[in-house]
């Protein structure tokens, strides 16, 4: 019997999904609203495109086991994106300077959204039975017990009607799933919002001569500080680019303005980046976006759920795009989606509801680790910290503080953050007990830069500041 699934919306999630699709399905139809560029372009539905992005380890694996035969990783780095260790960057944290250990793990790959969304699509789409239409998805067609195609309006206006054995929301943070849901009458699904106010502001740069292997360097926000929380990362992409994108809360965000997208980053807990940019040529105006708050949706929570309909990507959860989990976790929860596939199957009862609380466990990591550091910013939307958070806190924080001189204890906190560990890794016996003990080494004084690092560094300043 000929089995069809229906995906809506063509982003990175969208993309993995019909992949994860078509190795059990016959027919894989994709709903995509824009017209897809065949070359790495910006995307109307995609405002967040313009900022730093970075694909974590887990992300990257999942996506390479999601489409067979194809490495992206292979191909990313062809096209010139860069790949770096998260324990050899240069980070400033909320607790010092991090030391750069040289080792080569925890890799992290950096491009525009830009080319890693058309790599993915690029291979996608050369998939037997994936096809790809342009047409607005209007609504899910079926009930609250089992969801049957969905309705489209195509460019024209004309409506139409499309029958599938299974449906998929991958439409993004504008999804409507919990509306439709509603109309059915499922109506508890609940929701939950913690908004710092955050505001991102993004600019391209040509790498300066002689700073081709600058790395990725970063000055985070302090949570802890009492103060709107203000940050900068500096990515280098494909192009012989660097991609800087600052980032500020409420009462903290950055200007739009060239001159003040600069000055910004000079006035941060240290003028690294700014420094840096001062002195580099800028190929881009300044973007500044405010689709930045942590919104999620639990799906996984309703008491009745609808057979062939399931929710993935940024249409079940969005985080502050600073922690760069994003792409990641929807890559993650496709591989939730490909397990159920090759285990039991699209027509096995009760699949979409097992698919959708699988999709929860990536989404509740990513979403436990964002969250917790935006909560403590002044004026944020949401839950306030409570007790156990704040406990937590004082643990995580002094774990981190350890971490600027452990690598032991940086790379569990590597692996975690980078969701390819659980958080019950960071309270293992030997963790805790290095922990209490407390740094092994001094907190650094600056950035820990090579003597090359240094000089490029002194060479590009404009800024008048001291390093």
């Amino acid at each position: 019997m000929s089995r069809s699934a229906i995906v809506i919306g063509g982003g990175l999630a969208g993309m993995l999904a019909a992949s994860a699709l078509s190795q059990s399905l016959d027919q894989v139809t994709i709903l995509e609203r824009d017209t897809l560029a065949d070359a790495p372009q910006p995307r109307k539905g995609l405002p967040q495109g313009h900022h730093a992005h970075v694909l974590l380890p887990s992300g990257r694996d999942a996506i390479e086991a999601l489409i067979p035969g194809v490495s992206i990783r292979k191909r990313l780095l062809a096209a010139g994106a860069c790949e770096a260790s998260l324990t050899s960057l240069i980070t400033l944290g909320p607790e010092g300077w991090f030391r750069r250990w040289g080792h080569h793990d925890h890799l992290l790959l950096t491009a525009s959204r830009d080319l890693l969304d058309w790599t993915v699509r690029d291979a996608v789409l050369g998939t037997p039975g994936v096809n790809l239409r342009t047409a607005q998805a209007v609504a899910p067609r079926g009930n609250a017990e089992r969801v049957t195609g969905v309705r489209i309006s195509a460019a024209d206006g004309e409506e139409a009607e499309l029958s599938a054995d299974l449906v998929i929301d991958a439409s993004g943070r504008g999804s409507r799933a919990v509306h439709w849901l509603g109309e059915v009458g499922i109506t508890d699904v609940p929701e939950s919002i913690v908004d710092s106010g955050l505001v991102y502001a993004s600019r391209l740069y040509r790498v300066p001569e002689g700073a081709e292997t600058f790395p990725l360097t970063q000055v985070t926000a302090n949570p802890f500080a009492s103060e709107p929380g203000r940050s900068a990362t500096l990515v280098p992409i494909e192009g012989n680019r660097w991609l800087v994108s600052l980032g500020g809360t409420r009462g903290g965000e950055p200007p739009a303005d060239a001159e003040g997208f600069v000055r910004f980053a000079l006035g941060l807990r240290h003028p690294i980046v700014g420094q840096l940019i001062s002195g580099a040529e800028p190929l881009s105006e300044v973007t500044r976006t405010r689709s930045t708050r942590n919104g999620r949706r639990y799906f996984e929570k309703a008491a009745t759920w609808p057979e062939g309909f399931v929710v993935l990507g940024d249409a079940v959860a969005t985080y502050n795009p600073v922690y760069g989990h994003g792409m990641s976790v929807a890559a993650l929860g496709t591989q939730a989606l490909h397990r159920e596939l090759q285990q039991r199957g699209v027509a096995t009862p009760g699949f979409a509801r097992r698919v959708q609380r699988a999709v929860a466990k990536p989404v509740g990591a990513a979403w436990a680790m964002s969250t917790s550091q935006d909560r403590w910013f002044p004026g944020v939307q949401g839950s306030a910290p409570t007790v156990a958070d704040r406990v937590l806190s004082r643990y995580t924080r002094r774990m981190t503080r350890v971490a600027t001189s452990s690598y032991r204890v940086s790379a569990a906190m590597c692996d975690v953050t980078t969701l390819q560990e659980d958080a019950i890794r960071l309270v293992h016996p030997s963790l805790l007990l290095a922990t209490l003990a407390g740094p092994v080494m001094p907190a650094l004084s600056g950035p820990p830069l090579t003597a090359d690092e240094h000089a490029m560094l002194h060479a590009l300043d404009r800024g008048g500041s001291d390093i």
